[in-house]
C-alpha cells in the first residue's frame, strides 16, 4: 500500500516526464528546464516528502510565511533553492534578498530601488525576474509591455541581475500566444530566463521557450 510519501514521489516523477515530453517535442533539452516547485499556502511536512523525493527548488508567495517555514526546512536539508513567485512590497525587499535566491516579481522602478538598496546593505544578489502584465489585465501585477524596456534600464543602472522576464497569462485564454510574446520580449532585449507555465499550461509554455515552469497544484494537490 502506498504512503503520502510513495505519492509524492510520483507526482514528481510524472510532472518531470511531462516536460521532458513537452521539451523533447520542441527539440529542447528537458534538463535546462527548471521546476519550481510552488509550496505556498502548504505546510513544511508537505514540502518536506518533495524534498524526500529529491525536489530541491521551491517558491513562496509571500515572504512572511516562507520565513515562517524554510529556516527550518534548510536546517533539515542543503542544497534548497527558494524563489519569490508573488507580489512583492517594497517595505520588504530586505526581508525577500536576505531570505530568497531568486526574485520573480520585480515590476516597478520604486521596487528596483528598494532592492537595490537590500542588496547593497546585505551584499547579497539574488537574480530577478522582470514581471510583465502580459495581457494588459488591470487587476494583476507586472510592468506594462511599454514600460518594459524603460524598467530594464533602471534595473540595469542599479546593478540588479536580471535572470529574465515573467508572466502570467490571462486565465480562461489560450496561453500560447502570450507565452510566444514573453519570449519574443526576453529575446529582444538579450534576457535568458523565461519565467511561465504554471500546473494548467506548463507544457506549452515549455514548447515556446520557458526556462522555469511553477508548479503548484500537479505536485502538491488541490490546496484547501
Amino acid at each position: 500500500m502506498s504512503g503520502p510519501n510513495d505519492n509524492a514521489a510520483a507526482r514528481l516523477a510524472a510532472v518531470k516526464a511531462r516536460i521532458a515530453q513537452a521539451a523533447a517535442v520542441a527539440g529542447r533539452d528537458g534538463d535546462a528546464i527548471a521546476l519550481v516547485a510552488i509550496s505556498k499556502t502548504h505546510p513544511a511536512q508537505a514540502i518536506a516528502l518533495l524534498i524526500a523525493a529529491g525536489q530541491r527548488l521551491f517558491g513562496e508567495n509571500r515572504v512572511q510565511e516562507a520565513a515562517a517555514k524554510w529556516p527550518a526546512l534548510r536546517e533539515r536539508c542543503s542544497g534548497l533553492a527558494l524563489h519569490l513567485v508573488g507580489q512583492l512590497q517594497t517595505n520588504k525587499a530586505g526581508d525577500a534578498v536576505a531570505l530568497f535566491d531568486a526574485i520573480h516579481s520585480l515590476d516597478r522602478v520604486r521596487l528596483v530601488a528598494a532592492l537595490a538598496r537590500a542588496m547593497d546593505r546585505t551584499g547579497r544578489r539574488p537574480p530577478c525576474f522582470v514581471q510583465v502584465n502580459i495581457g494588459a489585465e488591470p487587476h494583476k501585477g507586472g510592468c506594462a509591455i511599454a514600460e518594459l524596456p524603460a524598467l530594464l534600464v533602471e534595473a540595469r543602472a542599479a546593478a540588479i541581475p536580471l535572470a529574465g522576464l515573467m508572466c502570467v497569462p490571462p486565465e480562461g485564454i489560450e496561453p500560447a500566444p502570450f507565452f510566444a510574446l514573453l519570449d519574443k520580449l526576453a529575446g529582444d532585449h538579450g534576457l535568458v530566463g523565461r519565467s511561465m507555465g504554471m500546473s494548467g499550461d506548463f507544457e506549452t509554455a515549455v514548447q515556446l521557450g520557458a526556462t522555469h515552469v511553477r508548479i503548484g497544484s500537479a505536485l502538491f494537490g488541490a490546496r484547501a
